[in-house]
């Protein structure tokens, strides 16, 4: 049965990945650069001051310390829920892959006052906002989450 340490390990590993290709992109490309990839897919490197999709990166600057702080206290609610239900698999992989990502996007606030994105998937003109692997595991965990709730829920009408 996996402890909590097991899923703060796992938290862990995703900061540290999520740090080591930021770190490759910050000496890779330059601000602004695209490197094409695939017909669906270029790094391109941008460092986004706000939420996802940018959201709040038009403020002076106080969104920097807002979702620092929430992401620190996020990731303490996520620490205290993974010691209470490690053997959650489900539930307690989502809340790591939500707690490493916010981690990893906290690390960037503080050393450069805004996320570092790279990844940018784009289809017949449209360009979907870059990204990053934290946010690939916010976004992952973020929907295991909803999947792991509705079938907890289903469990609990079954019982």
């Amino acid at each position: 049965m996996p402890k909590a340490q097991h899923w703060y390990a796992l938290a862990g590993l995703i900061v540290v990945l999520d740090q080591i290709s930021k770190w490759v992109v910050l000496g890779s490309i330059a601000p602004g650069e695209v490197i094409y990839v695939a017909p669906f897919w270029n790094w391109v490197l941008t460092f986004n001051p706000g939420a996802a999709f940018s959201f709040l990166a038009d403020q002076p600057g106080w969104q920097r310390w807002f979702f620092t702080v929430l992401a620190l206290g996020v990731s303490g609610w996520i620490a205290f829920e993974l010691k209470k239900h490690p053997e959650q698999k489900l539930m307690a992989l989502a809340l790591t892959l939500v707690m490493g990502g916010a981690l990893g996007n906290v690390i960037d606030r503080v050393r450069f006052g805004a996320v570092v994105d790279f990844i940018q998937w784009h289809a017949a003109g449209f360009y979907w906002p870059a990204f990053n692997v934290a946010d690939s595991a916010i976004s992952v965990g973020a929907v295991l989450l909803i999947i792991a709730s509705l079938t907890h829920k289903e469990q609990k009408e079954n019982a």
